[in-house]
């Protein structure tokens, strides 16, 4: 009984001792591998308007990466890579405090390093894998970073889109995401799409102090590295989808794929536009053909 007694007294203050999660506040960024950075650089810059605030360069003068700013808290970056295999490189979300949510994903038993560290722009960050392997990584910004140091600058009305609204990564297990971007992250669902009514094909898990969004691209059988470019894909908020398509048919310049409306599983008019790599950037209204929500599929996940 007096053991009990003592277990009981203990809880409260082994509750208080664990770390608890900070905010996380959004979609960061996403990092691509590109062939050719001239040609990416035309693509995401002249077609799509963005502005290329800073870069990084190697010790020999190459281009390390570089940055193409969507809004002040919202960035592509682009890493010079051979052709071929996966063209994702990771995916950032932002948080209010790195080190909290170190110590606090390490007390979850996720693998963290053992200290947060300053990036070369000077955002503290760590780097973690999700279940299926992509690097997530952590990012707060700085005060004296870079992504603050430009805050309110290099974004022109040429942006074809001023919001990042999600990220699409490919998901394998679905119960082993959900575990880790919902239980640990706390991430929650908003929408689950089929394209068949039969087999789950997307779940969207929404950040939890925030309105972006993850989006699970589910399979049974994952796709070749250099066939998941359409599927890790960038989604470009758009309020006017016809009025986004006429700006981009005066900026074609070597861009030669079709520009498509259409109207998704989810009932939002979208049109979906391809890098020089073939990395799928979607353009999306943020409301469905009439404004009414569109249910959730209640197919089964692919495994």
């Amino acid at each position: 009984m007096r053991k009990l007694i003592a277990v009981l007294a203990l809880t409260p203050l082994l509750l208080a001792q664990e770390p608890k999660r900070p905010r996380i506040l959004g979609v960061a960024h996403i990092a691509l591998f590109v062939s050719d950075i001239e040609k990416s650089r035309a693509f995401y810059k002249d077609f799509l308007g963005y502005s290329e605030p800073f870069k990084l360069d190697k010790a020999d003068g190459t281009l390390s990466l570089t940055f193409i700013k969507v809004n002040d808290r919202q960035y592509i970056e682009l890493f010079p890579a051979p052709a071929g295999g996966d063209r994702l490189n990771h995916i950032s979300i932002q948080t209010d405090n790195a080190d909290a949510m170190r110590a606090y994903l390490g007390s979850k038993g996720v693998k963290v390093p053992d200290t947060v560290t300053k990036g070369r722009i000077r955002n503290s960050n760590f780097n973690v894998k999700d279940p299926d392997g992509h690097t997530v990584e952590i990012v707060q910004y700085e005060p004296d970073g870079w992504s603050m140091r430009e805050k309110g600058k290099f974004m022109t009305d040429k942006r074809i889109s001023d919001r990042i609204l999600h990220l699409g990564i490919i998901v394998g297990d679905l119960n082993a995401a959900r575990k880790f971007y919902g239980d640990i992250l706390g991430f929650r669902e908003i929408w689950r799409g089929s394209r068949d009514g039969k087999v789950l094909s997307w779940t969207n898990m929404q950040v939890p102090d925030g309105d972006d969004y993850i989006e699970f691209m589910l399979y049974k059988d994952l796709p070749a590295p250099d066939k998941r470019g359409t599927q890790h894909h960038i989604c470009l908020v758009t309020p006017d989808i016809a009025k986004a398509k006429a700006t981009l048919e005066g900026r074609l310049g070597s861009y030669s794929r079709p520009l498509e409306i259409r109207t998704g599983t989810n009932r939002r008019r979208q049109m979906n536009l391809y890098d020089p790599d073939g990395t799928r950037v979607e353009l999306m209204e943020p409301v469905t053909v009439d404004g009414k929500p569109t249910p959730s599929s209640d197919a089964p996940a692919p495994r």
